[in-house]
């Protein structure tokens, strides 16, 4: 695969490339049984994938169901080069995928409607849907591909597929935190529907998570901008824009973003269903 130049994005999404034989190998990458940190400088050419149902295509699985990790899903970074795509590009029944667009623009095509998404764009497309990826522009598109299998509910209805841009929805801000940490929620929390979220959470310079969350929820979260440290389990860990962290249940995690522009991060977590014994 020849891969074009890519077009600046408000939205990290820089990778590939191999660096010097003079380089140290010490880097930021962690794996433990609570959490995985993969930095940005790790994403090179030497460690992409290529999935059959694809063409011109490659990609970096950040993560994948393992044991002592997060179980619930898979995301992967996917740059399509012009002209390439997937007419099937899920190959299993029963899972729902989230995109989310980080630089170009993808063209989906869901049950017979297309749509365009650029920078910010998202899709949710549910589990058993037709659907198909194309870039039909001259520059490489980059997006995020979360995938889940769909656990549904006998009086629930099947979900909706959902497409937007992130930059249309307005922000819920945390209380008592004068604005300063916000959430954009994709994917309505409240409808049961839908047993992940994906949302983007915002901290201007200074703010914080003032406690350590503890949960049962699974995290994926990939930095889309500016720096923080970030507390997992009993570590802190410097993170930057391009950066990716996949929590376990239960894995303690604040931060404090470090400025000088807002910290922000694209984040899944799974939801709304009982604990399966």
């Amino acid at each position: 695969m020849t891969v074009p130049a890519q077009v600046k994005s408000p939205y990290y999404n820089t990778y590939g490339g191999h660096p010097p034989q003079t380089d140290l190998l010490t880097d930021r990458a962690i794996v433990t049984e609570a959490y995985t940190v993969i930095p940005k400088g790790v994403l090179r050419d030497i460690v992409t994938s290529v999935f059959p149902e694809f063409t011109d295509t490659r990609a970096w699985v950040l993560n994948r169901p393992v044991a002592g990790g997060p179980t619930t899903f898979s995301q992967v970074i996917v740059e399509i080069a012009p002209g390439g795509g997937a007419a099937k590009p899920e190959p299993q029944a029963g899972v729902s995928s989230f995109l989310f667009v980080v630089g170009g623009a993808l063209t989906l095509t869901l049950d017979g409607e297309e749509h365009v998404l650029d920078e910010g764009g998202f899709a949710f497309v549910p589990p058993n849907a037709a659907w198909s990826l194309k870039n039909n522009e001259s520059e490489i598109v980059t997006f995020h591909w979360i995938r889940k299998r769909y656990e549904a509910l006998d009086y629930v209805p099947a979900p909706k597929a959902v497409v937007g841009n992130e930059k249309d929805i307005e922000p819920g801000h945390m209380p008592d935190t004068d604005g300063k940490w916000r959430t954009t929620r994709m994917l309505d929390p409240q409808d049961l529907a839908y047993d992940f979220g994906v949302n983007i959470v915002t901290f201007e310079p200074g703010a914080s998570i003032p406690f350590a969350e503890t949960h049962v929820m699974e995290h994926g979260l990939y930095v889309l901008e500016g720096k923080a440290v970030y507390r997992l389990n009993d570590d802190w860990v410097e993170v930057e824009a391009g950066d990716y962290m996949a929590l376990r249940a239960f894995c303690p995690q604040a931060c404090y973003a470090g400025g000088p522009s807002n910290f922000r991060y694209l984040l899944y977590k799974d939801q709304n269903r009982q604990i399966t014994l």
